[in-house]
């Protein structure tokens, strides 16, 4: 039995987020690693990354800004993963992943904006957590917009 359009399109949208979830959290747990180790051979080519995790703005209450963006990506996955399970999810899930994801973008935007114009150097790494953030929340974005339409 196919699908309708809409739910193969549901399903898609739903499946990216998934894996767009568990790729941010897979960089946050190497920037994670980065924080701790210090080790310059992790920034493949890139200093930018120690000298940006050494910065007073990778920590925010000496909790690492990585370890929050794990936490981030861990709740969307959680969320994400629930959804066809539990019907409170079903209902809310789009919304808490929508503000989850516009959270992030925010930040990470600040973030960027503090590594080109306060630190003056880029870590590739926090730059694929930028953008991986965005995309969800396009996609979270999508997702909410087409929950509302009939």
């Amino acid at each position: 039995m196919k699908l309708p359009q809409k739910d193969r399109t549901d399903r898609f949208l739903w499946f990216a987020s998934l894996i767009l979830a568990v790729i941010g959290a897979a960089d946050a747990v190497y920037l994670l690693v980065l924080k701790f180790t210090q080790s310059e051979a992790m920034c493949i080519g890139n200093h930018g990354c120690v000298t940006v995790n050494n910065s007073p703005y990778s920590t925010i209450y000496n909790i690492p800004v990585s370890l929050l963006g794990l936490m981030a990506y861990l709740s969307i996955i959680l969320i994400l993963s629930m959804e066809p399970r539990l019907p409170v999810v079903k209902t809310y899930g789009r919304i808490i992943s929508f503000g989850l994801a516009l959270t992030g973008t925010l930040f990470s935007g600040y973030l960027t904006y503090l590594e080109y114009f306060v630190i003056y150097a880029v870590c590739p790494f926090c730059m694929i957590s930028a953008v991986v953030i965005s995309l969800i929340l396009i996609l979270s974005t999508i997702r909410l917009v087409r929950q509302s339409l009939p």
